[in-house]
């Protein structure tokens, strides 16, 4: 082999050998990564499950005596509902009777002060009240209607229920109400989330929280 071709040879094998510890360093770096969102993950997924459970608990201790008298429940992911049409609003109506203010009243104090406790009030990112409603209108004059004013209806729910709890004169309401501005929300669901027409009418409070949304956003 000429000396031109040995060093041609020594050149390329020099190249190879600095592109094979460029690929390695690539390779090492994207395990490091891989491995650091993976625990991050593990992270989020045990704070989120940690946070979640010990909220119901505090819920469930809370109110566990309270249910029944309220026809309400606890659900998996810490929603409590009432679910006794009778109780909360007159058909067609968004006015709240009397029977479920005080009810409101009992509970939403009570609520207030358990997510503003220490260990919960900086790891939740929502508290939303929603409404919901059956499929059904009377004298509506189509499918379009129905949906509408149910919408309508629901949202209108939600707004009276939210208004009535922030409007509380209540210490716990006045010392947290700038935070209640920045976490509670009305939605009117209307029968998208539609259940057995015993419980379509019903209203339910829900908890987002900070670690639920990181969660999402990893996995995307």
């Amino acid at each position: 082999m000429s000396k031109q071709s040995e060093n041609s040879w020594m050149g390329i094998s020099d190249m190879m050998s600095g592109l094979m510890l460029i690929f390695l360093f690539i390779a090492i770096s994207f395990m490091v990564k891989v491995e650091s969102e993976k625990q991050e993950m593990e992270d989020v997924a045990i704070e989120y499950r940690n946070s979640k459970a010990n909220l119901g608990e505090a819920l469930f201790s809370e109110f566990e005596d309270d249910f029944q008298q309220w026809n309400a429940t606890i659900t998996n992911d810490n929603s409590i509902i009432f679910a006794s049409p009778e109780v909360l609003f007159d058909v067609s109506s968004s006015k709240i009777k009397g029977r479920f203010k005080s009810i409101l009243e009992d509970f939403f104090i009570r609520y207030i002060n358990i997510l503003t406790a220490p260990e919960f009030k900086n790891s939740i990112k929502e508290i939303r009240v929603e409404g919901h409603s059956s499929k059904s209108w009377k004298n509506a004059s189509s499918p379009e209607e129905v949906y509408l004013k149910n919408m309508q209806l629901s949202q209108q729910r939600a707004y009276s229920v939210l208004s009535f709890c922030y409007s509380l004169q209540n210490p716990t309401i006045s010392q947290n109400r700038f935070w209640l501005e920045q976490h509670f929300r009305a939605n009117g669901i209307a029968y998208a989330d539609a259940k057995e027409e015993s419980k379509a009418r019903r209203v339910e409070f829900r908890v987002t929280l900070k670690s639920e949304e990181g969660l999402y956003k990893i996995l995307q």
